[in-house]
């Protein structure tokens, strides 16, 4: 990915700022093939090893969003999508926020489709921002990353080798965010030797077309997209970045996409809440200086005037959203209201929980209603066991979170939400393995085992130990799987 990236994120875009998906399972006996020497593409194992190894570091980086409604909105959309593929993919979709103004979206090995905060807010409805995303899904399904990587010049794999170090070395609890952003930046230049033909281009255009269709988007909306983005690669033409430069937008491209839309009878499609909801929500993120704050307010309030129901709504959020960080509890209290009156959103609920607890008020039953409303909203389930820790109701806070953990066990957060609850009731065991738990799910198994050989210590119970000690076994020989894999990827 050329120009204008977060440190992390430039390893991310390992693959010409577009990738692949699926999380690492636990690893069989054997080492998996990587491919024969004439073997056109990395297999896809390796691939994931690769993606969880750099988004193990990436999440430690301060443009990671680690928000939990906006990452399951996001994921939720590029699973859809997905599903409607042409072709079975052989990695699962995770699709994750990035804080950047700049208009851009990138992907890389392991399934993971960084997005970042500028292009979801330059996008006018969903249906063009389920254009991006099924654009980088159709590369990840075409497998054009392994096939770039291992088609990779010799200088090139100069730099893949020594990428991969770094990474090793943090597999052995030895790296730390400096060497993770050297090896962010090695990706970024391996990145711009992999550019994408124009045939690999116009294959994800296609195969994003069709996914857009089948999952019922507006397909006009990939070519409203793509005239967005040429042009802000105009506008930004001399400055490098932007998603034009990293997935050239050639007339015939565009041609070739105008007249497939064409052959479809438009299909209206309605924006849901999550779209605009998590669109406002990135652009408050994003928008760090007080002149960003005020262009921010300006924008909100003309759609807060001018728009109707959930767009109405969502702007009346960041309105609020804006008071509440400025202080102003009851101009945010009275905004919250006006924005029900519009329509409604779990991120409501999120705000009203925290004006509350900001207020100093005990936000449970507030928690607990919204809980009620928003059963599947990732981030109503944290709002309401945080609420819960507040109360000091810590074992009423397990059994919510356990229930969660059980719920959604992709969502790591959860995990470390109840280790703090644990180890307030003075179950040191279990709090460690629940923290263990968490390092594993998100790629840190080194952190774990140490976690793990802690809980052992603590325990005076053969049967537990046993246990844990089985689940260290499984740890360091995934550990030494991994490690061995990255080390034949290196040489």
């Amino acid at each position: 990915m050329n120009g204008r990236v977060p440190g992390w994120a430039r390893g991310l875009c390992l693959a010409a700022a577009l990738a692949v998906p699926c999380a690492l399972p636990a690893q069989p006996t054997g080492l998996p093939s990587m491919g024969s020497a004439s073997s056109d593409e990395l297999s896809p194992p390796v691939e994931r090893l690769l993606g969880d190894a750099i988004m193990e570091q990436g999440r430690h980086d301060p443009t990671y969003i680690a928000d939990p409604d906006i990452n399951q909105y996001l994921t939720a959309l590029g699973r859809d999508l997905a599903a409607h593929a042409p072709q079975p993919l052989e990695q699962r979709i995770t699709v994750f926020p990035v804080r950047d103004p700049q208009i851009n979206a990138f992907a890389m090995p392991g399934g993971y489709i960084g997005v970042n905060s500028g292009l979801v807010y330059a996008a006018q409805s969903e249906s063009e921002l389920a254009a991006v995303l099924a654009h980088e899904i159709g590369h990840v399904m075409q497998r054009h990353i392994a096939r770039g990587i291992s088609q990779q010049s010799q200088s090139t794999g100069i730099m893949v080798a020594s990428m991969v170090g770094a990474l090793l070395a943090a597999l052995a609890g030895q790296g730390d965010l400096a060497m993770g952003v050297a090896t962010f930046g090695q990706a970024a230049a391996i990145d711009r030797q992999l550019g994408f033909s124009r045939s690999a281009e116009q294959e994800a255009d296609r195969a994003g077309l069709q996914m857009m269709r089948q999952a019922g988007f507006d397909t006009r909306g990939m070519v409203e997209m793509f005239r967005r983005l040429m042009n802000a690669s105009r506008l930004n033409e001399g400055r490098g970045g932007g998603y034009a430069s990293t997935h050239p937008l050639s007339i015939q491209r565009m041609s070739d996409i105008e007249n497939r839309v064409r052959e479809y009878a438009p299909k209206a499609h309605a924006d849901s809440a999550g779209f605009w909801f998590s669109r406002v929500r990135l652009g408050l993120i994003q928008s760090q200086s007080n002149a960003d704050r005020q262009r921010m307010q300006l924008s909100l309030r003309t759609d807060a005037k001018e728009a109707q129901g959930v767009r109405k709504a969502a702007a009346l959020y960041g309105l609020a959203w804006l008071d509440w960080q400025a202080k102003d509890y009851e101009a945010a209290s009275q905004r919250l209201t006006e924005a029900r009156a519009a329509g409604s959103a779990a991120l409501l609920d999120v705000l009203a929980i925290q004006l509350e607890r900001a207020q100093g008020r005990d936000a449970l039953e507030t928690a607990a209603a919204a809980w009620r409303r928003w059963p599947g909203s990732q981030g109503v389930a944290v709002a309401y066991a945080q609420a819960l820790q507040a109360a000091g109701r810590d074992q009423a806070a397990v059994e919510f979170l356990q229930a969660r953990v059980r719920q959604w066990p992709e969502a790591a957060d959860f995990q470390k939400l109840l280790a703090g609850s644990l180890d307030h009731l003075g179950n040191a065991v279990e709090a460690r393995e629940a923290m263990a738990r968490y390092h594993e799910e998100t790629g840190a198994l080194s952190t774990a085992v140490e976690l793990l050989q802690q809980a052992r210590t603590l325990s005076d119970d053969f049967y537990e130990q046993s246990r844990l000690d089985t689940r260290i076994r499984a740890l360091r020989d995934e550990l030494e799987t991994r490690r061995a894999l990255l080390e034949r990827f290196k040489s």
